[in-house]
């Protein structure tokens, strides 16, 4: 008898949304998600599951044994979500200051515990096992290396294929996007201090000025990217933040410079760093200023195995339909730690669409940005189906 991965996954729809609203609700930061987790452990009650809890995270890895032995899939979803307010004005808005689930970690939450009912009523036909990790941290420390450090996620052995899901609040409810080779970007940010000697602003000859030696920085940084880079393998930087002075008469003493970096490729990651550190110590340099400078790396590029991609492919075109699947050009620029697991193991991350039926989109990490909960009973099949293509022979 076939699964009926979606026509389950409806079935599942109020289950599904009753956790995601309360994750909403509450949303937390960082490792550390202690009502994310007990809510988490609560949706899994009754599944017959082994347990793996993180001793220095919120993170857990709930394994699913089928019937027979054989190889594991990992599934991931991550839970913590980010430090702003939330305007969307839903009933079921953060009631946490200053926090709110702007990215749909609790969408991938919520989805991936409905997976994990949903296969387990399917155990039965199941050779190996079907790991589902619950991961804190994404938008910062950085959970998923804890985890892999940790040895969570390979305890019984690597996993054959590792998975997960992000929304894409800007695409159509339920498409499914991919792509092999790099998806995401790698992230580093650079805080640059540059020292002058402040002053009165009718007498700049008597200071060394920080201000215009920044915006200096700045051009050059541009120059840099559109005249040293490859446009086939592209890198962004952006200064986010300057800060420097008090009011308009006085020459400060500082500007500082925040700067997030992006690439795609281990050799435009490694110059894009080299190039933004020779100019944010030279150029102030040949104005008198001293540079105070701390190169942060972050995540590396998520990277899609073709294995992976094309799984993803398979799950969308048999559950969701052959129209539902969009091969995507070209990466996005975001980043995600996913593209640890990823270094690990062969897999994919993927997007699934979930634009709103009754409105504008707003994009992830806006105060207004809203999830379809539409579109979860295709993120719940989309899971179980790249599991089952592991440990399921017979599925396809």
């Amino acid at each position: 008898m076939p699964i009926q991965l979606l026509q389950d996954a409806q079935a599942m729809q109020q289950r599904t949304v009753a956790l995601r609203r309360e994750i909403h609700r509450h949303p937390e930061l960082g490792l550390d998600l202690p009502r994310t987790r007990a809510a988490v452990l609560e949706s899994l009650q009754g599944l017959d599951l082994e347990l793996a809890l993180s001793d220095t995270t919120s993170g857990i890895v709930a394994t699913l044994h089928g019937a027979e032995p054989g190889p594991a899939v990992l599934l991931r979803g991550d839970m913590d979500a980010l430090p702003m307010p939330e305007d969307t004005g839903l009933p079921f808005a953060s009631e946490e200051a200053g926090c709110m689930h702007a990215c749909g970690h609790d969408a991938h939450t919520a989805m991936l515990a409905s997976a994990a009912h949903l296969l387990h009523a399917h155990r039965d036909r199941i050779a190996g096992s079907v790991r589902f990790m619950f991961q804190p941290g994404e938008e910062g420390p950085g959970g998923a290396k804890p985890m892999l450090d940790e040895g969570l996620l390979d305890a019984d052995g690597p996993p054959q294929a590792v998975y997960a899901l992000h929304v894409e609040p800007e695409m159509p409810s339920g498409m499914i996007a991919c792509r092999t080779g790099a998806i995401l970007a790698a992230v580093d940010t650079v805080l640059a201090r540059l020292q002058g000697r402040g002053g009165h602003g009718s007498m700049p000859h008597n200071a060394i000025d920080p201000v215009p030696v920044a915006c200096e920085v700045v051009q050059a940084i541009q120059t840099l990217i559109t005249r040293r880079f490859d446009v086939f393998d592209p890198v962004v930087a952006t200064v986010g933040r300057i800060q420097s002075g008090t009011t308009s008469n006085v020459i400060p003493q500082f500007a500082e410079l925040d700067i997030t970096l992006r690439s795609l490729s281990v050799d435009a990651r490694a110059r894009l760093a080299e190039g933004i550190e020779r100019l944010v110590r030279q150029i102030p340099a040949a104005h008198g200023l001293e540079v105070t400078l701390d190169i942060n790396k972050g995540y590396p590029p998520t990277v899609n195995h073709a294995s992976g991609e094309q799984a993803v492919a398979r799950a969308a075109h048999k559950v969701l339909g052959e129209d539902r699947y969009l091969q995507v050009p070209t990466p996005w620029m975001g980043a995600e730690d996913f593209s640890y697991v990823l270094e690990r193991f062969p897999g994919a991350f993927a997007f699934i669409g979930t634009a709103p039926d009754d409105g504008p989109a707003a994009p992830c990490h806006s105060s207004t940005m809203r999830v379809n909960e539409g579109a979860f009973p295709a993120g719940v099949a989309m899971y179980a189906a790249l599991a089952l293509q592991v440990v399921c022979p017979d599925f396809l």
